[in-house]
């Protein structure tokens, strides 16, 4: 969005027409929606403006729930967004802490800052670019003055925490600078920089966002570090330093799955469990678990061993589960060839089949074609190495554990 666009949308007209629209979800309603609205005389940049926010609202929704309705975003701002489920824990971590103010040096949209004004939480939101910083200001104004918007950089916006009640909030932009499609950079070239961060945040409480796929060795060593993982996908990194890094906390994962969450932590890495024959039982540690280097902890609590030794399965002969794992239960172990694997297939009955793999280069799209699904049975088809050997492990899925 250009600032001709914006200026042409935070109008009376522009905004009630926005309304009116609705949230656009399918690309062919947008050039529709184009050409009626230009048909109706509106002006081409209240026309960009609007439709285009129409359909990021629609795909903002699956951040922002109904929130989405009356907020404004960017493209990249929507893309580098926190989810608002997982913003508003982060909340909770600072008013545990016992902050009352926080800085958010490089806001984006406003989606870390909704989370922390809704949890009552005083808000100074900066960001360098100056029609996102507009767009902050707008997605805040509900809060009136507990939230404050600047347009300006990081480097001249550290707060004074010598009161013990303010921290700061980063979530370094990780993609070329613009507001449409962008591209990740890396991390030398984020924006603050993040030896700044890290500098800053070794002086003052502070969260820092990241990549969950960010280089391990490049984090601070006595800050806490938490892999963030929501309905089945990890989703961040947060490093948290100060008041806000839990004592004798090092490593978590922390696992939401719709309003549910659990975590895991650690002093530091945990080391893993040993390797074991294939049980009764396989499991699947979740994403979050695997960043965050617990997954021996994992197993001992499932009276589990490693699979391989260098792929993240566990397998067990006790019926236990937990929510940090996908569990299923073995039907058989097989050769990981379409001809043997066609031959339990046809035996079960399974005509509906779920296929995950780890530690094979294949494609599951592919390999599903050379494979002969008939009845009325459903199975889970997990591919994976078992030391030397490539197999092929039919199995059913345990629900999950709440």
């Amino acid at each position: 969005m250009e600032m001709s666009e914006l200026r042409a949308l935070l109008t009376p007209e522009g905004l009630e027409l926005l309304d009116d629209l609705g949230p656009i979800a399918q690309v062919a309603d947008v050039a529709r929606a184009v050409s009626r609205l230009r048909a109706a005389g509106h002006s081409p940049d209240l026309v960009s403006a609007v439709v285009g926010q129409a359909h990021l609202r629609s795909k903002a929704e699956a951040k922002f729930g109904p929130f989405a309705e009356r907020m404004l975003f960017t493209r990249a701002g929507l893309e580098q967004a926190t989810r608002l489920g997982v913003a508003a824990r982060h909340a909770q971590r600072l008013r545990r802490a016992g902050v009352s103010r926080v800085s958010d040096l490089g806001c984006g949209i406003g989606g870390d800052a909704l989370a922390f004004t809704g949890a009552g939480l005083e808000v100074v939101a900066v960001d360098a670019d100056e029609v996102t910083s507009a767009i902050a200001a707008y997605n805040l104004a509900p809060f009136g003055e507990s939230a404050t918007v600047r347009h300006g950089i990081a480097q001249e916006n550290v707060p004074d925490a010598s009161d013990g009640a303010t921290a700061i909030w980063m979530d370094p932009a990780r993609r070329t600078q613009g507001h449409g499609d962008t591209r990740r950079v890396s991390s030398d070239e984020y924006s603050p920089p993040l030896d700044w961060a890290f500098e800053v945040a070794s002086r003052i409480p502070t969260g820092i966002k990241l990549g969950p796929g960010h280089d391990r060795d490049a984090l601070p060593a006595d800050a806490e570090t938490q892999w963030v993982s929501a309905d089945g996908s990890v989703v961040e990194l947060v490093v948290w330093t100060g008041i806000l890094a839990r004592e004798g906390v090092r490593r978590s994962a922390l696992v939401i799955r719709g309003d549910e969450s659990h975590e895991l932590t650690a002093a530091a890495d945990a080391e893993d469990a040993p390797v074991r024959e294939l049980g009764a039982f396989l499991h699947e540690p979740d994403g979050a678990v695997i960043r965050a280097r617990l997954i021996g902890d994992v197993a001992r609590s499932l009276d589990a061993g490693m699979l391989d030794e260098k792929i993240a399965y566990l397998t067990s002969d006790a019926a236990l589960t937990s929510p940090f794992v996908q569990s299923f239960r073995v039907r058989e172990a097989l050769p990981a060839n379409p001809k043997a694997i066609n031959a339990a297939l046809k035996a079960h009955g399974i005509g509906t089949l779920e296929i995950k793999k780890r530690g094979m280069d294949v494609d599951p799209a592919a390999f599903r074609k050379k494979l002969s699904l008939r009845g009325g049975a459903s199975a889970t088809l997990i591919l994976t190495r078992m030391g030397a050997q490539r197999r092929a492990i039919l199995a059913d899925r345990v629900p999950a554990a709440v």
